[in-house]
């Protein structure tokens, strides 16, 4: 059995993390019988309008389960992980769903909207109407991002992983072979559409954050000399 937690707005502009690092933290304390497949961060809208810290992203952990398990103690895990490590001042949200919840549909349909739409707290719990969706100090704003990012998730077109595997343990050479062992399809996007070769080089820098593609993890890469290749997107933030 898959499940979404969402996070959001756990952080100031003052504090030394983001809602990136809290998710991450959070598959150290999940309850028994379940596992991390990955964390994804999702890009909500940037707009004026509304009260973001920094980028206006969200967080969501996907994991796997056991079939028939409750989702009451992953629940309660949740939201003491999210009491513990929210910062004071922020608005957070927590938004857990199963992935054969009927409503992921009205979630998924919700979370497009928040990538180019101011929404609202309320159009946020009717569409989680059925499943997890709280608010844990502040406004409780950051339930729009959260039950966002479990949409977004959901739909495995959106976002990019900030954990996944030995992620952050990539040396900053990397054979094309080694990552696609490790879970990671390499997908060219120069003009030409060359593919890469096992036996090619993609130079990752340390760095390397798959975008969330038909349901998986795919990097994006750039030819950069024979045999050899670049990631596509670069390192901007530093608090994931």
């Amino acid at each position: 059995m898959r499940v979404y937690v969402g996070f959001d707005d756990t952080d100031t502009s003052t504090s030394d993390r983001g809602t990136g690092k809290l998710a991450r933290w959070f598959e150290k304390e999940l309850p028994a019988g379940y596992r991390a497949v990955g964390v994804v961060r999702q890009q909500l809208l940037v707009d004026d309008a509304i009260p973001y810290t920094s980028h206006n992203s969200s967080a969501c952990v996907i994991l796997e389960s056991d079939n028939g398990l409750s989702v009451d103690g992953l629940i309660a895990s949740a939201v003491v992980h999210l009491e513990r490590h929210a910062v004071i001042g922020s608005d957070p949200g927590l938004c857990v769903v199963r992935a054969a919840d009927p409503a992921l549909s009205a979630l998924i349909s919700f979370g497009l909207r928040c990538t180019n739409e101011v929404v609202s707290q309320r159009e946020a719990i009717d569409a989680a109407r059925g499943s997890h969706l709280s608010g844990h100090g502040g406004t409780s704003d950051g339930i729009i991002g959260a039950a966002a990012a479990v949409g977004l998730t959901a739909s495995g077109q959106s976002g990019r992983f900030i954990e996944f595997g030995r992620l952050r343990d990539l040396g900053p050479s990397m054979l094309v072979s080694e990552l696609e062992r490790s879970g990671i399809r390499i997908l060219s996007v120069d003009r030409e559409a060359q593919p890469p070769s096992p036996d090619d080089i993609v130079e990752t820098t340390g760095w390397v954050r798959p975008r969330l593609w038909d349901g998986k993890p795919l990097l994006l890469v750039l030819p950069s000399g024979r045999k050899h290749w670049e990631v596509f997107a670069k390192k901007r933030s530093k608090q994931e």
